[in-house]
């Protein structure tokens, strides 16, 4: 212990040239759970939510302290915390973060078990125009986060403005998009999450002098600092603070066909019947704005079916249904001058007003709008009833669009605050609308909303991300692993791209074909984009349908896999795609690494990103070794290699030592009850003992884990000697009917022709192939018994 604080001071004073000479430490107070620290110009209070979450807060003198915390749900948990005074420095110690708030000069350093971790620099101060509070960071690390954005993975150096905008065609560089989120994760294992609302900047060292900056207008002086034993540990512990994303329908897993847009109720019903009869897979259809008008500009608002195009939309809604495909509408938060409810809305006051009171009017591409204030109770009641009358119909998802605001000019009041005030959590709060609604018509079901924007802890309402208006070109292509992978390290797990790209008349089958291939393996399966050229499989070339509809199957056939990530998410906050640093967390190779990324714990994808790409370079992650998904060829981990690549399919491999369960795809994710479950296993001589999980439920109740409607299939791997043992047995909730399952398991890499294969001791027949060194036995499994089988290898 005496070495431990003797290194603490050392490394303060180290940094104490750097710190706020003018601000002077007073004297402190306990409180439960933390500190209160009075000083000079305000008072600190530094509060421990876990041992691996500490929250410090600045109130200025003179100012009152904030509204609460728009991301934040945890609530404090009664911890051990130990508090010690001396001449020096205050030292507040858990059983996991550890902090000392050095007296002179005043400054705040936080460690994780002996490890520093971060400090304040200047700490909470006040300039002309932004409010800043500044941290001293070491100068190799990399850094992450702020939302969503095209710079690479290493975010540092980079000044990242905090507001919510679209970038229509963007590619390879994009500094600002549709989600800004004030969070920094560093390759040093921690994060910074700034709690407050209003727009700002997040500075990551762009001067080059190992200082990060939070800047802001306006609002709370408050920050966490979360830790843990890993990345996964952080990501869960974040997800604690900010919530929990509730688990999806299942049908959200399976293929959507979106574009902008479809036009009549006769060319939706006909859309899904040309992929029905090319029996390509498919489970939702999206209608973008033309399902309430006739033209792109000036009926935004109206948000009513027009009549003319769709005569009968509750019949539309029916008849999609009785073809296993659910439907979802696109609204906006935006209510024109020209649009048939505008009258409705100024009569009813649901609308955000000008400085003088009257309804803020202004202009932008689709017209002379308002906006719904969401703040106010007319204006949230008028917009709830919108939902529940469409979800009345039928509508099982809805789409949040231009919910940046797209546009919204600073002098706009809402009854929270100022336009810039609400800029940034105006598509959190509409989320939580759209989440709330649902809920409200249907407590059951649970909602699926797709969103453009949101704000840190979004993924509580169940809301579904996506990249923007991504140009349809390679360059394109080639942001979106970055993308998605940063934004499941910041909580929103689902964020996706539209497959194939948005914008643009760019007709590249090559392009389409591979960026399908790659939505595999993101977490929503969309293609989608403008209308002039088809976003839908079943209207591309031959060559290209067919490459697309054996993505799109081997999508349906992983949906078991799949909808164990789901599952996992909803726990743990675990993202559905995984840097690869995830696994390896010391290897500063893998820092700024995104050519290939894990798709939940055991397969492991590199993406084809480049036209005409005839080889692959991946890295194979060491600790194990990698099983090719098509042929078996085995890798051995901790290595690089050069691979060519495939036209049916993309770099695709397996983690030695797992299971994965795989189903024969379906046109349907409603068609998988009762299905014979594929069940592959990778032996490897390196793994002696192996066990994974994978949760099933009905696929569309609320709470179904927590309401123990549930069942978790547990297999488990036993390799000793010339001995190969596998153990099934299944967890079931007490609401949850156990059934017979039809097993066809496969086991890889078996050398020779086993002497035996036995199920619950009896000897059964079994499939060997020399060539592929597999072995195959089918049999039957009732999930209320468990069940053995063994095999005994050969020398």
């Amino acid at each position: 212990m005496k070495h431990y604080i003797t290194y603490i001071f050392l490394l303060v004073t180290a940094l104490l040239t750097s710190q706020n000479a003018d601000r002077k430490f007073i004297s402190v107070n306990e409180i439960s759970n933390g500190l209160e620290v009075h000083v000079n110009d305000g008072v600190y209070t530094i509060q421990m939510y876990t041992p691996e979450i500490a929250e410090t807060s600045f109130l200025p003198t003179g100012e009152t302290a904030m509204a609460a915390s728009h991301a934040v749900v945890l609530e404090p948990n009664a911890i051990n915390v130990q508090v010690t005074e001396r001449a020096e420095d205050i030292l507040l110690k858990t059983n996991g973060l550890y902090i000392t708030i050095t007296k002179s000069p005043f400054q705040i350093s936080y460690y994780y078990k002996d490890k520093h971790v971060i400090s304040e620099k200047a700490g909470y101060a006040k300039n002309d125009s932004l409010e800043t509070i500044q941290f001293e960071i070491s100068k190799d690390e990399v850094l992450y986060g702020g939302g969503a954005r095209a710079l690479g993975m290493n975010r540092r150096g980079h000044r990242l403005q905090l507001y919510n905008r679209a970038h229509y065609g963007y590619e390879t560089h994009s500094e600002l998009m549709n989600f800004t989120l004030p969070i920094v994760m560093s390759s040093n294992q921690y994060m910074v999450h700034f709690d407050n609302a209003p727009i700002g900047f997040l500075d990551l060292d762009s001067k080059d002098d190992n200082t990060l900056t939070y800047e802001t207008i306006s609002g709370r002086k408050t920050y966490q600092v979360i830790v843990g034993e890993s990345w996964y540990d952080i990501v869960d512990n974040y997800t604690d603070l900010t919530g929990k994303q509730p688990m999806l329908p299942r049908w959200a897993l399976g293929n959507f066909s979106s574009r902008f847009g479809y036009h009549s109720q006769k060319e939706v019903l006909e859309t899904i019947d040309a992929f029905r009869a090319e029996e390509i897979p498919v489970d939702a259809i999206i209608l973008d704005l033309y399902w309430f008008g006739k033209d792109i500009k000036g009926t935004m608002g109206n948000l009513a079916f027009d009549r003319d195009s769709f005569p009968n939309p509750q019949q539309m809604v029916k008849d999609l249904k009785s073809k296993n495909v659910e439907t979802i509408l696109i609204t906006e938060p935006f209510m024109l001058t020209t649009s048939k409810r505008w009258d409705e809305a100024v009569e009813k006051d649901i609308l955000a007003k000008d400085t003088i009171g009257n309804p803020a009017t202004y202009d932008f591409y689709f017209g002379n709008t308002g906006i719904i204030d969401i703040y106010s109770n007319t204006g949230k009641q008028w917009f709830k009833t919108i939902y529940k009358d469409l979800a009345q119909l039928g509508v099982n998802g809805f789409w949040g669009d231009l919910g940046e605001p797209e546009v919204l000019p600073s002098w706009v009041k809402f009854e929270a605050g100022t336009a810039d005030e609400v800029h940034n959590i105006y598509g959190h709060d509409w989320a939580k609308l759209v989440y709330e609604s649902s809920l409200e018509v249907s407590p059951d079901k649970r909602p699926f909303i797709l969103m453009r924007a949101g704000y840190s802890g979004s993924q509580r309402y169940g809301m579904v991300p996506w990249s923007g208006d991504v140009n349809r070109t390679w360059g394109g292509l080639q942001s979106q692993p970055e993308i998605a992978l940063q934004m499941g390290l910041q909580g929103l797990a689902y964020m996706h791209s539209d497959l194939g790209g948005f914008a643009g008349a760019n007709l590249d089958d090559e392009l389409y074909v591979r960026w399908l291939q790659y939505g595999v393996f993101q977490p929503i399966y969309r293609p989608h984009a403008q209308e002039d050229v088809a976003s839908e499989p079943v209207f591309r070339s031959e060559k290209a349908k067919e490459l697309a509809k054996q993505a799109i199957e081997l999508r349906y056939a992983l949906l078991p896999y799949n909808y164990n990530l789901m599952f996992q998410n909803s726990q743990t906050g675990t993202p559905l795609m995984r840097p690869l640093f995830f696994e390896e967390p010391n290897n500063p190779d893998l820092y700024a690494y995104s050519d290939a990324y894990l798709w939940g714990k055991d397969i492991l994808v590199a993406p084809i990103l480049k036209a005409g790409q005839k080889e692959q370079t991946i890295y194979f992650p060491k600790h194990s070794a990698w099983f090719d998904f098509d042929t078996a060829e085995v890798f051995e981990g901790g290595q690089t290699k050069t691979i060519p690549t495939k036209e049916q399919s993309i770099p695709t491999f397996i983690r030695a030592g797992a299971f994965i369960p795989m189903l024969r795809p379906q046109q349907s994710t409603k068609l998988v009850e009762n299905q014979t479950l594929y069940l592959s296993y990778g032996h490897h001589n390196s793994v002696t003992q192996s066990r994974r999980e994978f949760y099933n439920d009905d696929g569309k109740t609320v709470a179904a884990y927590e309401n123990r409607n549930y069942q978790i299939l547990n297999f488990e791997a036993t390799y000793k000697g010339r001995n190969l043992q596998f153990d099934f047995d299944a967890e079931t909730g007490k609401m949850f009917t156990a059934k017979s399952r039809s097993i066809d398991f496969t086991i890889h890499n078996i050398s020779k022709r086993p002497k035996y294969v036995k199920i619950d001791g009896k000897k059964v027949e079994f499939f060997y192939s020399e060539v592929l060194k597999n072995l195959i036995v089918t049999f039957p499994w009732h999930t209320s018994e468990a069940k053995t089988i063994k095999l005994k290898l050969k020398n």
